[in-house]
């Protein structure tokens, strides 16, 4: 099989859990402090992921200059969008409660939650595909971290769209369309990068892996302290623990 179109379908699975979180988030009405304790889980898992797949992994490819520069960088991009459509109304897109607002209360939110739920996923998408460059394996643990961590977010997030009153077809649209542009992402990684030097695909790395450990912290983070601080900590630390042991395994 191409390895562009292993890389898409890979991208894609892992998309899928967004589906998957967001039929459960939306038609079903789970506790926020169920979710608060999911969503725990998942930023710990993707902290494990970023901090042993995509960190050390560029670290070991170009060194520590190149890898801070990445992380930096990408947490610098990621940030300055997520504060131009944070004023939009989409400062709350992770959160299950009333924290989202409707279109009548602020007009164009339903835009800027897509838009944010497209700046969450891309990077995760792209590390998926340059796994694949040089004829290597697909970093499974990659791919199993963000597919556990997707599912809570696609849960709480369609559960304050419900609240906001979106309608069915907006958040199932959205997270459908959000899946198919994992997949296209993963391939993009994947082509775009094929034959790039090791420092320009470990800064690539670094890059992704900084963009995501600020989304952790901005948005999957204070959902989860929220409703479930007394527990926060040990259910972080468990879905951690989870992801590092699938590393060593692998």
């Amino acid at each position: 099989m191409p390895g562009w179109l292993q890389a898409g379908g890979w991208g894609l699975l892992a998309g899928s859990a967004l589906m998957v979180g967001a039929a459960v988030g939306y038609l079903a009405r789970v506790p926020q402090k169920i979710i608060a304790s999911v969503m725990a889980f998942g930023a710990g898992v993707l902290l494990s992921a970023v901090a042993f797949e995509l960190i050390a992994e560029a670290h070991e490819q170009a060194g520590l200059a190149a890898t801070a520069l990445g992380a930096v960088g990408g947490a610098v991009i990621y940030t300055g969008c997520n504060v131009l459509l944070a004023r939009r109304g989409a400062r709350h897109r992770k959160r299950s409660g009333e924290q989202q607002p409707s279109e009548d209360e602020q007009g164009g939110s339903g835009l800027a939650l897509a838009l944010g739920a497209l700046l969450d996923g891309v990077p995760e998408s792209i590390v998926i595909g340059t796994s694949l460059l040089g004829g290597g394996a697909i970093s499974v643990v990659t791919v199993v971290a963000v597919f556990i961590s997707n599912v809570p977010e696609g849960l709480s997030s369609a559960a304050g769209m419900r609240h906001a009153g979106r309608s069915k077809a907006y958040v199932f649209g959205l997270w459908t369309g959000i899946a198919v542009i994992s997949g296209l992402a993963a391939v993009a990684g994947f082509t775009l990068l094929g034959g790039a030097p090791a420092a320009v695909l470990a800064a690539t790395t670094a890059l992704a892996g900084g963009a995501i450990l600020a989304m952790i912290a901005d948005t999957m983070i204070p959902e989860a302290f929220e409703k479930a601080h007394l527990l926060i900590g040990l259910i972080t630390v468990i879905g951690f623990l989870v992801a590092f042991s699938l590393s060593q395994a692998g």
